[in-house]
């Protein structure tokens, strides 16, 4: 244990408050999709990565990659969106072992309903809190905390 270098009081104090913002941040975004679309964040957060592909269609390993999930919750999740049709599955053509997630035309339509509220959301307690100074700083510090965590 000798070799550990301890975080000091400020780099405590830093980790705690990133820790407890981003829990914070995720669950008040996540209770406003709920009461605002009927959806969770994670399936926002899917719908949206999906209507940002080619196609509207991803892999379902690019789709677990992207959003930081595991295949099975992926899975999961596809499931539950295939069963509101917002989302279909097809095979891969090329590789049988794949499957795309493609976004259906009532997803999309689902997604652009919750995304008004969804971005007011975003903004009331993220942006409106920072300066358009502190935005820039926060994409620089975020960016390369990223870099440094390996995939």
């Amino acid at each position: 244990m000798d070799d550990v270098c301890w975080l000091d009081a400020a780099e405590r104090r830093t980790w705690l408050a990133l820790l407890g913002t981003t829990a914070a941040l995720d669950a008040v975004l996540d209770r406003q999709l709920q009461r605002d679309a009927g959806m969770p964040l994670a399936y926002y957060q899917l719908l949206a990565m999906l209507s940002e592909a080619p196609g509207r269609s991803l892999r379902m390993t690019e789709l677990a990659e992207i959003t930081q999930s595991s295949p099975s919750r992926i899975s999961h999740a596809v499931k539950r969106l295939e069963a509101r049709q917002w989302v279909l599955r097809r095979p891969c053509a090329d590789d049988r072992r794949s499957t795309f997630a493609q976004l259906t035309d009532a997803g999309y339509a689902a997604l652009a309903a919750a995304a008004p509220a969804h971005v007011r959301a975003v903004r009331e307690h993220l942006f409106d809190a920072l300066t358009a100074e502190q935005v820039a700083q926060l994409r620089e510090i975020l960016t390369a905390i990223a870099a440094r965590i390996p995939d």
